[in-house]
């Protein structure tokens, strides 16, 4: 094996981490280390990922085709409150979070994946970074990427504090076996992309590979998020988890309050279609406040920023993903060929951050203007959440 020409070190294990690790490796013949600040078990917090072309040609890149890890769609299909439809030949492949983490982790068998690393410090020193977790252990590279998400540790060293904005609106969600869903209840949802909306709420929904994967009938989840203006002063009651513990950005399944999920079930039987309904209510919750972090600078030094670390897109572009694998894949393209001996190629990776930059303002802009659509967000829209129950 021919020797690296520079040691990355990744901080953030996710999807958008394992890319960067993937592809430095691969174009630019780095040594690559991944640290993630959980332990354990990876939670999918993103659930659903619709197939954008970035991820395909990653994924071609490192020997899995599209097909193998998605299901296929046939139609789109808008809902209307009284169950009534509108259909659309639509052809589209979903895949799900850990059907991708799984499969780029896999490649990364040899190299060095360390959970339970939250980082504390990051210091930039003669041409190199060194870096130190909570557990006390220390490592230096030639090269970081900050691949640590909306909340990111590595942007507030480098680039200064630039907290997430909540949205206004929480997207629900749920991930279920098919199997332990009505069997007419699947067999309306199979096989298309399932949509409604009205002024304050959105929600879609569509099949995606189980839990090991597989995209065999019987053997696939159902995948819904539904999105609903919620004020800050009931955000603030809906993330406190059944332990206590008040969360940031993910409410996993099994924290969701008892109270939260009356509400939710109560909001659901007032507006939603009656499929869309009945799945709710059939599924175990977990949630993300919709949060925007505007697009920062991601060039410091030997460090860089990708993914949502450098700055979020709404989720209504389905393009959170496919941004943070362009990021890692043009990040690799700008650093193929340098050498730890050499000066860094400042050029090049000025280039890159312009670029991408670019790109996700542009994807910023499109997400708020498709969520305002359905008066996500926005003023003098109506606040379903508010209205509901005894959350006044």
């Amino acid at each position: 094996m021919n020797k690296a020409s520079f040691r990355v070190a990744v901080v953030g294990g996710s999807v958008g981490g394992l890319a960067a690790a993937l592809e430095l490796r691969r174009s630019a013949k780095a040594e690559v280390a991944v640290y993630e600040r959980s332990a354990g078990h990876m939670q999918a917090r993103g659930a659903g990922v619709v197939m954008q072309p970035d991820v395909e040609w990653l994924l071609g890149e490192h020997g899995t085709k599209a097909e193998d890890v998605c299901v296929q769609l046939k139609e789109r299909i808008q809902l209307e409150q009284s169950g009534q439809t509108f259909k659309q030949r639509a052809p589209q492949l979903m895949t799900a979070w850990d059907t991708l983490y799984s499969t780029l982790r896999e490649p990364l068998r040899d190299s060095c994946y360390r959970q339970d690393s939250e980082l504390v410090e990051l210091r930039q020193e003669d041409e190199g970074v060194s870096i130190r977790f909570i557990d006390g252990y220390e490592t230096s590279c030639d090269f970081l990427v900050a691949a640590d998400g909306v909340n990111s540790k590595c942007r507030s060293i480098l680039a200064g504090e630039a907290a997430a904005r909540y949205a206004g609106y929480v997207a629900w969600r749920g991930l279920e076996n098919e199997q332990s869903l009505p069997a007419n209840l699947v067999q309306q949802l199979a096989n298309r992309f399932t949509h409604f909306h009205t002024r304050g709420m959105q929600m879609l929904c569509y099949l995606v590979p189980g839990s090991d994967g597989s995209t065999d009938e019987g053997r696939r989840r159902v995948n819904w998020v539904w999105y609903v203006n919620t004020p800050r002063h009931s955000l603030e009651t809906i993330l406190v988890g059944k332990s206590g513990r008040t969360f940031r950005s993910f409410v996993p399944k099994g924290e969701v309050s008892d109270d939260a999920e009356q509400q939710l079930s109560s909001l659901a039987i007032a507006h939603l279609p009656p499929v869309f309904k009945e799945l709710v209510l059939h599924s175990e919750l977990f949630i993300q406040p919709v949060q925007d972090v505007v697009s920062q600078p991601r060039l410091h030094g030997h460090c860089a920023l990708i993914g949502d670390a450098a700055g979020t897109v709404r989720p209504h572009t389905a393009s959170g993903t496919a941004k943070a694998f362009a990021d890692a894949t043009s990040l690799s393209i700008a650093l193929d060929g340098w050498n730890r001996s050499d000066p860094l190629p400042v050029d090049r990776l000025k280039c890159w951050e312009r670029q991408r930059r670019s790109e996700l303002n542009r994807l910023s802009s499109m997400g708020v203007q498709l969520a305002a659509g359905s008066g996500l967000g926005v003023g003098n829209a109506p606040q379903p959440w508010a209205h509901n129950g005894n959350d006044t």
